[in-house]
């Protein structure tokens, strides 16, 4: 799940298993990942931020994960 919570990795400390399958969870910018989903998540990634807004419009939180992972599977 794509989420800032208190067990979070930051995205750039995240390493994907190689070959591994990934399934990823997106909230939308006012509620986040439910905390249904959330429970049933095997990590909580949360893309680093600087600055007093702690949110991202989910298109671009999408995209930069997808990158991210993309990079590191490479």
């Amino acid at each position: 799940a794509i989420e800032q919570t208190s067990k979070s990795v930051k995205l750039n400390k995240y390493k994907p298993e190689k070959n591994g399958n990934l399934a990823f969870i997106f909230g939308n910018e006012v509620k986040g990942v439910s905390l249904g989903a959330l429970s049933k998540s095997d990590l909580h990634i949360e893309i680093p931020q600087y600055g007093q807004k702690k949110s991202m419009n989910v298109s671009i939180c999408v995209g930069i994960i997808l990158w991210d992972i993309f990079l590191k599977q490479n």
